[in-house]
């Protein structure tokens, strides 16, 4: 490539080399850069020159438009989409596994390919251990020359999402910048073994290939099948945390069931037992039928029911009275108790019919009247006899709701079971862990428990105390893993108390030792940690941690039932069988060979391992040298979706089992939905794998994903529009550091994100400027040789003219700006301020200015082009390490690309990610010259603008004239006059010359209070072509504003058109109106400034 042709590409990558179109040219104009909107009317010779002039606002700074797809122009918009949709050459890395990409071999490309950019840079990285940090090197540090972190462990089962690709942008950011400031950094990676969806992953694949359950197959054999499928499936995750570019030390990865993280559950578990905090008890919780197992909290999904609503139950057969089959919710079922000797009838309501199977009390209010005459007595189950006491409770019922009297079923709904515990009620449980109804079900005994709710219906017909139903609305409880309804359940499990823990958790808030960012979530943080409840660390699974717990019995010992909580002593907590069999001698009083020991099969909650990862990965409880070096950890980062369930289960479990807080800083992103607000869900169809946006993907993958999930078909049909708008082509190659780029966008909005994949997209576009941009830069320095201390030897040269000046401080303000924001975890800002750098200060300012100085080889040019050789080296390679954080891929291989690799001594590093990250010197900041440059860029500016008013080809070169108010803008002005005449292709730029010296005919732009520049036209506009054109556009005008003026002047207009209506033909009249007032006085300026050159 020539460099005229790099010249001119250059240009047509320049943000503001033209501005805003103007809605029509005037004559000459006093108003702003953009365009001139009015002007004096008179035709008298005194005042043509008056008549040329026009009005308009001050010109603003243009913002970079990069990140903005669909706005501007409609052309500009489709070339960003053909150069998206471009076919990519066919790429393929000649790159041994591990070894450096070899660029000498490669001529840089002439366009921006991610594919072959990012390819084997993450096997190089590794290969060479950049990502491991020596323990013994970080032992010595402070906590301020260190970075430590755990990545949030993914489930092994899945794949990541953008959310996830989130958090790896902020994370990776962090570590890399860390470790370019030189501190000791380890990045720790692992994925969480995810006992429920794990299991409910192999079991429905086990079904499928082999129809069989696993209890078909055993437990010892159902584990070994799942450890097969994690090894064949489980590193889909590490592979896109690879291409995301996420530097982990990959020699320390854990996995949550692995034996190091295994011993740490063991040991934790043993130890909240010996400290008096773990123990066993019978307890109601959410409990999956479909499972069979307890749930956490966070495994419910919730579902809004408006009233009367039919839902498909999968563990049942189907509702023989529906024609899909389906059971009925969201209705508020009412039936009579008959009252113990007695014809009156007690009623009561319910949404769970079913449950009344179990009541063992009705509850009313011991102020009301109505039921004074019933405190003592007691009502009669109809289906089984059993006596049922109504007692008072003033802080359960409300008597002013239904009929004042409540069943209670404390066995099956949380806010019963508090009223059985207050009034020492029994406590009847009357489905097995299926969902069917147990022996306590009388004739409903067998039956699942939404066909035993219509049986029971029945039964009350029948008997003549059904009363009736309406629709209710409610809530319900959903599990996410398996889609089952859930149940309220009482039933054994082991609970960790952690009062004391929170405790702790808190004080440390409070008292500063953690931190929360942003600290408007310490409000959440105190009010879950403040009023926890002990935490249910067992499920009914076999795939996790088994719980090191063992019930024994003598041989031959008879009615000790391990669920019998009386018996909780027999439960023998240890590290191992042999330690077990031990306690257990202690406890029965008997030799080993006398006693039976029984393995509790429940295995523990997934939050239980997840808890110990930061010290557990270390090598926890075993003092080992990592544990030493890197724990405390420094930082956790995470979504704020997880504060609680995780985040504070580490504090609690570091704080009781190492004394220590695992980290002194808790940083929580936004939550990332779609665009339309929407979580971020398979079954909306709107999860986006981070590939998919690397790699880029068709239009045919998108809608297929939308087939597969739950929406129904009128959202389907919607989501496929809307997915057809956007990418008509299916998803663009962006690469990793478009997304991560894009993404970090995002962080500087409130709690959630919604996410417009447009707009990340539209980053892939910045990549391809960053790309061309330094690919032409490298013209000018390819034959300058930099060294190792070159930034100190320009600024000591005396040689700088201003615009090096600029461009330093620039560079300045923006490292200061990064290092600053990357400290407060504004990672929004900081990829603003790379942005700008590059975009505003880099490639539309300086490298456009000194292109006639690097192009001037001439002995009395050789300084200043030394100078700008420079200026502009150190401005590209500062300017890729201040981005390499956040765009790891392509900012090495320009940066490999720089002259002068591998000739600058010692201190010169192998790869970008070792450099050091630039660093603010303030000495080098020069406000000044910053000033001067925006003076100058606002003439420019006016320049441009006047030239694209009257239509100057670039090939001409026009005489401009600059008022300026003497001092330090007349200073910056007549010092730039050369960087004006580059880019506002002047001929000739005169200041502040006598009034009597400018000629007639010149167009005008006011740029402030200060600055006025004028522009002489004479002999470069075809007048009559002009008017001609502007003739045109008042015609093709005309039409819709006399057809609007028509419409409202109609009969009937005000009385039949809404206001909303008439406020916008109103609008849209006003705006025709004005633009034909526009193009008229357009036209009358142009007339006179013809008749003034005639004259």
């Amino acid at each position: 490539m020539s460099e005229e042709e790099a010249s001119k590409q250059l240009e047509t990558m320049s943000l503001q080399e033209k501005p805003a179109d103007a809605p029509a040219p005037a004559a000459a104009a006093e108003g702003t850069a953009d365009a001139p909107a009015g002007g004096e009317k008179k035709l008298s010779k005194n005042q043509l020159k008056k008549l040329a002039k026009g009005k308009g606002k001050k010109d603003k700074k243009d913002k970079p438009k990069w990140n903005q797809p669909g706005e501007g122009k409609k052309k500009k918009d489709d070339a960003k989409s053909k150069a998206l949709t471009l076919p990519k050459p066919e790429f393929v890395n000649t790159t041994p596994k591990g070894h450096k990409k070899d660029l000498s071999a490669t001529p840089m490309a002439d366009a921006y390919h991610p594919q072959a950019v990012e390819a084997a840079w993450q096997d190089w990285w590794e290969e060479c251990g950049f990502y491991s940090c020596d323990p013994k090197t970080a032992e010595g540090k402070s906590d301020d020359e260190k970075f430590v972190m755990v990545i949030p462990p993914p489930n092994v089962t899945g794949s990541l999402h953008l959310g996830h690709a989130l958090t790896a942008a902020v994370e990776d950011t962090l570590t890399r910048w860390h470790r370019m400031l030189g501190h000791s950094t380890l990045y720790v990676p692992g994925t969480d073994h995810a006992g429920i969806a794990t299991q409910s992953v192999v079991e429905k694949m086990l079904m499928k290939e082999t129809k069989q359950t696993r209890h078909d197959l055993g437990r010892e054999e159902f584990i070994k099948k799942v450890w097969e499928w994690k090894g064949e499936y489980g590193n889909r995750i590490t592979t896109q945390l690879r291409r995301l570019g996420s530097s982990v030390d990959w020699s320390r990865e854990r996995f949550t069931m692995d034996e190091m993280c295994s011993k740490a559950v063991i040991e934790a578990f043993n130890r909240f037992h010996e400290d008096g905090l773990l123990y066993r008890a019978e307890r109601l919780g959410n409990w999956s039928c479909a499972l069979k197992s307890a749930i956490s909290d966070i495994e419910v999904d919730y579902i809004e029911l408006e009233g009367r609503t039919f839902l498909e139950v999968k563990t049942h057969k189907g509702n023989a009275n529906d024609p899909k089959g389906r059971y009925e919710f969201g209705v508020l079922t009412s039936f009579a108790y008959p009252i113990e000797d007695s014809d009156e009838k007690l009623i009561v309501a319910t949404t769970r019919l079913e449950t009344m199977l179990g009541d063992t009390a009705v509850a009313i209010h011991p102020e009301d009247a109505r039921y004074t005459h019933l405190h003592g007595k007691h009502v009669v189950h109809p289906f089984n006899g059993r006596k049922i006491p109504i007692v008072c409770d003033a802080e359960l019922v409300d008597m002013a709701f239904g009929t004042g009297a409540v069943k209670i079923t404390p066995a099956h709904d949380p806010n019963d079971y508090e009223c059985g515990k207050r009034h020492k009620l029994e406590f009847i449980t009357v489905l097995t862990p299926e969902g069917a109804i147990n022996n306590n079900g009388s004739q409903f005994e067998g039956m699942m428990r939404y066909d035993a709710r219509i049986a029971v219906e029945e039964a009350l017909m029948e008997k003549g105390l059904y009363i009736g139903k309406e629709p209710n609305k409610m809530r319900l409880g959903l599990c996410s893993r398996s889609g089952d309804i859930l149940e309220p359940m009482i039933t054994p499990q082991w609970y960790v108390n952690c009062n004391g823990m929170a405790k702790r958790a808190t004080d440390a808030v409070r008292n500063g030792e953690l931190k929360i960012v942003p600290e408007e979530h310490e409000k959440t943080w105190f009010q879950w940690l403040d009023n926890i409840r002990d935490w249910c660390v067992s499920r009914q699974l076999w795939w996790g941690h088994q719980i090191p717990a063992w019930f024994a019995t003598k041989k031959g010992e008879e009615g000790v039932s391990k669920l019998d909580m009386n018996n909780n002593d027999r439960w023998i907590v240890a590290r191992n069988e042999e330690e077990a069999y031990t306690k257990a001698e202690k406890v029965l009083g008997c030799t080993r060979d006398e006693i039976d020991l029984e393995r509790d099969e429940d295995v523990l909650d997934t939050w239980f391992s997840s808890g110990l990862f930061p010290f557990s990965v270390m090598g926890w409880p075993e003092q080992t040298d990592d544990l030493k070096a890197f724990y405390p950890t420094s930082l956790l980062e995470t979504g704020l979706d997880i504060l609680f369930f995780w985040v504070a289960r580490m504090v609690m479990m570091g704080l009781q089992l190492t004394d220590t807080l695992p980290f002194h800083t808790v940083y929580l992103h936004a939550m990332v939905r779609d665009k339309e607000g929407r979580k971020m869900s398979k079954s909306l169809g709107n999860v986006i794998d981070p590939l998919e946006v690397i790699s880029g993907c068709t239009l045919e993958h998108l809608l297929s994903k939308l087939d597969g999930g739950n929406l129904p078909p009128k959202e389907v049909a919607r989501a496929k529009k809307d997915q057809a708008e956007d990418f008509p082509e299916g998803i663009p190659e962006c690469g990793s550091d478009a997304l991560r780029f894009g993404l970090l966008a995002y962080t500087v909005q409130g709690r959630d994100v919604n996410l417009d994949m447009k707009r990340v997209v539209g980053y892939r576009l910045f990549c391809n400027k960053l790309w061309n941009a330094t690919k032409f830069a490298l013209q000018f320095v390819s034959d300058f040789q930099p060294t190792a201390n070159i930034l100190d030897e320009l600024m000591s040269s005396g040689k700088m003219a201003l615009r090096d000046k600029f461009m330093i401080s620039r560079l300045m303000a923006c490292c200061d700006t990064v290092n600053t924001c990357f400290q407060n975890y504004k990672f929004g800002d900081a990829q603003a301020a790379s942005y700008a750098y590059w975009m505003n200060d880099l490639c539309d300012v300086y490298l456009e200015l000194i292109k006639p100085v690097i192009k001037d080889t001439s002995e009395e040019n050789k300084d200043s082009r030394w100078a700008a050789q420079a200026t502009l080296w150190i401005a590209l390679e500062a300017g890729l390490r201040i981005l390499h954080p956040m765009m790891p891929f392509v900012t090495e291989e320009l940066w490999q690309r720089l002259p002068g690799r591998g000739t600058l001594g010692e201190s010169e590093t192998e790869s970008i990610m070792l450099a050091q990250f630039p660093l603010c010197n303030e000495a080098y900041s020069n406000p000044g010259s910053e000033q001067s440059m925006e003076t100058t860029m606002n003439v420019i500016k006016a320049c441009r603008s006047l030239r694209q008013q009257y239509n100057i080809a670039n090939k001409v070169s026009t005489h401009f004239f600059v008022k300026v108010e003497s001092g330090q803008p007349e200073d910056s002005i007549k010092s730039q006059i050369d960087d004006i005449k580059t880019l506002g292709r002047a001929s000739v730029v005169d200041v502040n010359i006598d009034e009597d010296s400018i000629p007639k005919s010149v167009g005008i732009v006011v740029v402030d209070e200060t600055t006025t520049v004028l522009m002489d036209i004479k002999g470069l506009v075809d007048y009559a072509a002009e008017i001609k054109k502007l003739q045109k556009q008042l015609t093709k005008n005309a039409n819709p504003l006399g057809q609007l003026e028509k419409k409202i002047a109609a009969p009937g207009y005000e009385e039949n058109v809404s206001d909303d209506i008439k406020a916008k033909n109103l609008e849209n009249l006003n705006g025709l109106k004005k633009k034909a007032a526009d193009i008229e006085e357009a036209i009358a300026n142009f007339k006179a400034l013809e008749e003034l050159e005639k004259n």
